[in-house]
């Protein structure tokens, strides 16, 4: 078999493997003493076997990674190399560390060009993650800076490096790979002439990291979204309202949803039990059932154990103004309010409602949640506020009754998923009310957003209802994606935001 066309087995190291092994260590470590006696081997594949990493080509062991956990206050810190071995030459192995350390990378000269080195970085993230550790810290020799030492200083040769000025076979590799440099170490390895004695302490951070408190918490990633695209109908009492709210609360409930999503204004066809004659009074005489309606909710968001975004209704407040306000009634009987910041025309014109002047991101069993309601949503600066406070999902309730306003919200929505790297749910009301003011028509497709990478789906959305149809639909939201996405991703928006040139600030 031909090194341009090789066949490649990753595999963990055995002990069979040493005489292998030390052929592979004597050619790449030549200039520091070759191979490691077998008994390290031995001790490190005894104490330690899923961290010790090996890809083969054929019978040719041509790539090698060498691990050891260890805990992360103590090798943080500034260290020497042969601090990670006892008088036995035998690599220290802490049962319950909490950080996997990178004793070496060995890559078969011959072989180099076909990105072994990154095959097996990526197997050890790998384990990382499914060990929950919180880092992969290494001591990264510079073995090139003997060539620059008598005209820039370590820390200066870093900066080169990291600005591809110059080229360092470890720490260039290293960078590519996500290290990050958290300091230089002097006397790390003295004997080590290329490096001058001097290392980098290198640090991948696990962003899926559980301490061991909150993995006894049972912190949730998956998270499931139920959410009504409600038709608007005629009701003849406050009671039949709330009796298909709650039909469909236990619908969602039956599904194990954690959240059940209502539409804006959903309770809206109660104004048709007045006179409608003067709009103001309409909207009034609706937001005497707000407060009822909250209890209600409250009550189902317990007893069919999930959490409920009420959409909005509109609220008299003790000002006398009137606001459009989101809820969120959490199932352990908690409630939290979300006023409509940015107030259409029509709302100002016809009903007189004025904007809030409060944003929050919400902490719930199943994530941080924000809600903006149809109109703020069009507005960007919202979302970054909330991104900005570590939202996972933002809830978009909406009333629309054209599809043009639809589409608004609707790419509104997209853009805010993929610049703020957070799921939105938008959720509308369909059908035609003639007989009630301003309920003529209604037009939604709601749907759920992600950001647009690998990660998610091809066209960023994970589901969509059919339009102009009353229906429930269901997602299953997975928050671990945001956290990798937002350190990994082809793009990282909110980490790549050029703070020193702009900032988003609250007043």
């Amino acid at each position: 078999m031909s090194i341009e066309e090789p066949l490649l087995n990753l595999r963990n190291l055995q002990h069979s493997d040493y005489p292998k092994l030390k052929v592979l260590m004597d050619n790449v470590y030549d200039d520091i003493g070759g191979a490691w006696p077998q008994s390290t081997i031995d001790h490190l594949i005894d104490h330690f076997p899923d961290g010790q990493i090996v890809i083969e080509d054929g019978e040719r062991l041509v790539a090698v990674v060498l691990s050891a956990l260890v805990d992360y206050a103590t090798f943080s810190e500034p260290h020497k190399y042969d601090h990670l071995f006892d008088q036995h030459m035998h690599a220290i192995n802490v049962v319950d560390g909490d950080a996997l350390y990178g004793l070496d990378v060995l890559i078969d000269p011959e072989y180099r060009g076909h990105r072994l080195g990154r095959r097996l970085y990526e197997a050890r993230k790998d384990l990382c993650r499914s060990m929950n550790l919180r880092a992969i810290l290494a001591g990264g020799r510079i073995p090139n800076y003997h060539e620059y030492a008598n005209q820039l200083k370590p820390t200066e040769y870093l900066e080169q490096v990291a600005r591809r000025e110059i080229h360092d076979p470890i720490l260039s590799f290293q960078l590519a790979n996500d290290f990050q440099v958290k300091r230089l170490m002097r006397g790390y390895l003295p004997e080590d002439e290329r490096s001058q004695g001097y290392a980098t302490l290198l640090e991948w951070n696990n962003i899926l990291y559980e301490p061991a408190d909150r993995v006894l918490d049972n912190t949730r990633t998956q998270v499931r979204v139920g959410a009504v695209q409600w038709q608007m109908r005629e009701f003849d009492s406050v009671e039949t309202c709330l009796q298909q709210v709650e039909y469909f609360v236990d619908a969602l409930s039956d599904y194990q949803s954690d959240f059940a999503v209502f539409p804006e204004l959903f309770n809206a066809p109660l104004m048709g039990l007045t006179d409608q004659s003067d709009p103001i009074r309409a909207i009034r005489f609706l937001a005497t059932f707000t407060e009822q309606f909250c209890n209600e909710l409250q009550r189902m968001a317990v007893s069919y154990n999930i959490n409920i975004i009420a959409g909005s209704m509109v609220e008299e407040g003790e000002d006398g103004r009137l606001y459009n306000v989101a809820y969120l009634l959490r199932r352990d009987g908690s409630l939290e309010r979300q006023a409509k910041l940015h107030i259409t025309p029509q709302e100002r014109r016809d009903w007189v409602i004025e904007g809030g002047n409060e944003l929050a991101v919400f902490d719930t069993d199943a994530g941080r949640i924000g809600m903006l309601i149809c109109y703020d949503v069009e507005f960007p600066e919202l979302g970054r506020l909330l991104a900005n406070d570590d939202m996972d999902v933002l809830f978009v309730p909406f009333w629309t009754d054209t599809k043009n306003g639809y589409l608004r919200v609707r790419h509104c929505a997209q853009a805010r998923a993929v610049e703020n790297e957070c799921y939105v749910v938008i959720c509308g009301s369909v059908g035609n009310l003639p007989s009630i003011e301003s309920l003529d028509i209604q037009y939604a497709q709601s749907a759920v957003f992600t950001p647009s990478d690998f990660a998610f789906p091809h066209d960023a959305v994970l589901n969509e209802t059919t339009p102009n149809t009353e229906m429930i639909f269901f997602s299953d939201l997975d928050l671990s994606r945001l956290k990798i996405l937002r350190n990994e991703g082809s793009v990282t928006n909110l980490k790549d935001r050029r703070l020193d040139l702009f900032r988003l600030e609250r007043k």
